[in-house]
């Protein structure tokens, strides 16, 4: 009872400070991990059961944030100019696996392919939690904010049944034989798009109706809003599709058909669903960051060292030759890639299904890599992203007196 009366006194103490944090390096995530790690050190807060809630917080606060993150994206701009997440998700997403099963091999001495292979498959896909603060910054041009708002929405959904199919194939001989994951991992990806945009599209059309007809209200169509996402996502999982993809591509359906008349899209991201997140890396905080730590190595934290600052941002940087990106949009998209609750919720649903072995320092890596890429982003954000606005708006000045030097001469 006292570690969850300090609890609510600390989030207290941030959300008076919020406003003025965001400004600096100090994160949300950054915070409320520390303060679970810190409290995993005293006896004021118990870890029975705290384990199986962050599984259950964790998986709560991606459906949510994935379908009000999507439902505000502006469909119609996207579609002009879609090539950058289109190209990130495409090529980027299956580079950083194969880069990072290669970049990964000299870490993990006496380890089998298949069980490097998870680890970089892990390691692949970014948060649209930890992105809040480039996402949200406006100082940033709106193309990139669209473009990293919707790649980090689709990429865990896209990487999980690349990550279920790697974990098969570290399953025992009987284990591997049970599901055709081949056959799983292709509905993933077909039915759960498809289940999303129906529920999207089916919702926003009956909310339109309610609010022309006068039979609903503001506080009514946010509950409405919630529960259309965990419909979305519980629908594509029973029939074996990708609740995530479905829960992302909900809310783009529904924020297309809405067309920003429901104010508790924007409202709710920005206040209570924030809340979801910070519970999640406080009970990552309290009960594996710990554990973690502990087995934190040289060799391992030189792999998620190359993972956060090579793998990816190379990754990305080939995946956007061709396009109109320029060198320093292709770095801003590399770097801010972290790895946030995605990470750690699809690590905790394939360790009880692998070999025992590999289980733990899979686990291992995962949350160390989640609380390193927390801080270093974190830390990163605010001047990462004004930096990239004043180098951002200074070429463009240059194109714009370029193209003025031209017609005049």
């Amino acid at each position: 009872m006292i570690g969850l009366l300090v609890l609510a006194l600390f989030t207290i103490a941030y959300s008076m400070l919020a406003k003025r944090l965001a400004n600096t390096m100090v994160t949300a995530p950054m915070l409320f991990l520390g303060f679970g790690f810190l409290l995993s050190t005293t006896e004021l807060m118990p870890k029975a059961g705290a384990e199986e809630a962050l599984h259950l917080v964790a998986e709560l606060a991606l459906i949510v944030l994935l379908f009000l993150d999507a439902a505000q994206i502006n469909l119609k701009t996207l579609r002009q100019r879609h090539i950058w997440p289109l190209r990130m998700l495409t090529v980027g997403l299956p580079l950083t696996l194969v880069i990072g099963t290669l970049a990964a091999w000299p870490f993990l001495p006496g380890w089998p392919l298949i069980g490097i292979a998870l680890v970089a498959a892990i390691l692949t896909p970014t948060d649209a939690a930890l992105g809040q603060a480039v996402v949200t910054n406006e100082s940033v041009p709106d193309r990139t904010r669209r473009a990293l708002s919707v790649e980090s929405g689709l990429n865990d959904g896209l990487a999980l049944p690349a990550i279920l199919l790697i974990a098969s194939l570290a399953m025992s001989e009987a284990d591997q034989g049970s599901t055709n994951w081949v056959w799983f991992g292709a509905k993933q990806l077909i039915l759960g798009p498809l289940v999303g945009c129906a529920a999207g599209l089916l919702g926003g059309k009956i909310l339109i109706w309610a609010k022309d007809h006068n039979t609903t209200a503001d506080t009514y169509e946010g509950i409405g809003a919630l529960a259309l996402a965990g419909a979305a996502y519980l629908a594509a999982t029973a029939i074996d599709g990708n609740g995530f993809i479905a829960a992302f591509v909900a809310g783009i359906a529904f924020g297309h058909v809405v067309k920003g008349r429901c104010k508790f899209v924007y409202e709710f991201t920005e206040g209570e669903g924030q809340l979801l997140t910070w519970a999640a890396f406080f009970l990552l905080g309290l009960t594996l960051m710990p554990e973690a730590l502990q087995h934190l190595t040289l060799p391992m934290f030189g792999l998620i060292m190359t993972s956060l600052l090579i793998v990816r941002p190379l990754a990305i940087y080939l995946s956007l030759i061709g396009t109109d990106a320029q060198a320093s949009t292709r770095l801003f998209f590399g770097w801010f890639g972290p790895r946030g609750l995605a990470t750690a919720l699809f690590a905790l649903l394939v360790v009880p299904k692998i070999d025992p072995g590999l289980a733990e320092p899979v686990l291992h890596i995962a949350i160390n890599t989640v609380w390193i890429s927390a801080l270093l982003h974190g830390i990163s954000a605010a001047p990462g992203a004004h930096f990239y606005a004043l180098v951002t708006s200074r070429n463009s000045t240059q194109e714009n007196n370029q193209n003025r030097d031209q017609e005049t001469s």
